[in-house]
């Protein structure tokens, strides 16, 4: 199989050595064919000069039928005795011309193919041994023979033409699939991006609240210590199964049954929820990342207004990723000890969060190496939201976070 495809790609490589080598054993036969009329010597050249132009019709094939049609013609006084060769010169060129040329030299090959089919026949007719009746047969079969020859040439045209444009769109859908593969690959880096750095960067900040809180009070008290770092080992736990569930989709040496579990359900047979296959937090899981931030010292407050509904996928997990984030900014800029109050709202065709506190609000400061505004943005845009922070008018600083909801009446 590999030696037949090396062999069919060296003669698509070879076209003019391959046509060379087929118009010199075509020629020779044809030369003994005429050397009936013509002596050897004669027969050959006229051979040849008919055919050798045919050498780089696959390569030039308009200028191959021009030469071949301009040396059949030089022969036409002599019809009556090199018809055979030329009638073979000038169908071959006219199909390689007809395959291969533009639309306009299809046409002029065909009509001059036609013509000298004529011109042929008038000289047979002059010939002293030509009749009136074998002039029409020459005429008759000739033509018959161009046209066939024509039609064949120009189905063969179709066909390639059809095959060129399948080739064509298959490589065109082999490049849409490579851009639309890369334009995956790049969203889903994106989204991991956002995911580990709400993760660490939220996670971090309770850590570090914490352990700061933990050194002033370890000589005071050495219970409130004890908390805080009891606080800061779980909170680490919690980030590390989060970190390990978002990193666990990237391995592709695992697969769902692997390790015991269950692949569908991500669930032991022990019973145990495996980390790296636990469900992603959603609006439900917002009240326990308060309580996580009233243990590490934050005082927050959630209103709840409205009938909670169904989210869509990923409504609920950008939700709390912005209510993640806002109060992880809180921690990080607000100042000492400010009050926090996360309102989530249910309106008919939306759902809004809203985080406000009474910290420094535009008097913060920050180090300008955090995106997490920026994160949240394109959060609330993926699913048609809006997003609005900034200072509040009494001090303080707010995030508002709406998101589209469908119509009720849809479902």
């Amino acid at each position: 199989m590999e030696e037949t495809t090396g062999t069919r790609r060296w003669l698509r490589e070879h076209p003019r050595t391959v046509d060379g080598a087929i118009v010199l054993l075509v020629g020779l036969v044809l030369a003994a064919t005429a050397s009936v009329y013509l002596g050897a010597l004669s027969a050959a050249v006229a051979s040849l000069a008919l055919l050798a132009p045919l050498t780089f019709r696959r390569t030039n094939p308009v200028a191959s039928a021009v030469v071949t049609y301009a040396v059949a013609a030089a022969f036409v006084p002599n019809a009556h005795i090199v018809l055979t060769p030329a009638i073979v010169a000038v169908c071959w060129a006219l199909h390689s011309v007809t395959v291969r040329g533009p639309r306009w030299a299809r046409r002029v090959a065909l009509l001059g193919a036609l013509l000298g089919v004529a011109l042929a026949s008038i000289e047979v007719a002059k010939s002293a041994s030509g009749t009136v009746g074998e002039a029409a047969s020459y005429a008759f079969f000739g033509t018959m023979l161009v046209l066939t020859v024509w039609a064949f040439a120009f189905a063969r045209r179709s066909r390639l033409t059809t095959v060129q444009a399948l080739e064509d769109r298959a490589r065109q859908l082999e490049t849409e699939h490579e851009q639309l593969a890369r334009l995956a690959a790049a969203a889903e880096r994106t989204r991991i991006a956002r995911e580990m750095h709400d993760i660490v960067a939220h996670s971090l900040s309770v850590m570090i609240a914490q352990a700061d809180g933990g050194r002033y009070a370890a000589a005071a008290n050495p219970d409130a210590a004890a908390h805080a770092l009891g606080t800061i080992a779980e909170t680490g736990r919690d980030a590390l199964a989060d970190m390990r569930r978002l990193l666990g989709v990237l391995r592709t040496d695992r697969t769902d049954g692997d390790a015991g579990t269950d692949g569908a359900s991500g669930v032991s047979p022990g019973g145990t929820r495996s980390p790296e296959r636990a469900p992603q937090p959603a609006s439900g899981d917002i009240e326990q990342l308060l309580e996580q931030m009233r243990e590490s010292g934050l005082r927050v407050s959630l209103v709840r207004m409205g009938t909670a509904r169904p989210l869509p996928p990923g409504v609920g997990l950008a939700l709390y990723r912005v209510c993640q984030e806002s109060l992880t900014n809180v921690l990080k800029h607000a100042g000492p000890d400010p009050a926090v109050t996360v309102l989530q709202q249910w309106n008919a065709a939306s759902v809004v969060l809203e985080v406000a506190d009474d910290g420094r609000g535009a008097a913060a400061t920050s180090d300008g190496a955090g995106h997490g505004l920026l994160g949240m943005s394109e959060r609330a845009a993926m699913f048609g939201g809006t997003l609005v922070s900034g200072p509040r008018p009494g001090g303080g600083f707010r995030v508002r976070l709406t998101l589209p909801l469908p119509d009720r009446s849809e479902r």
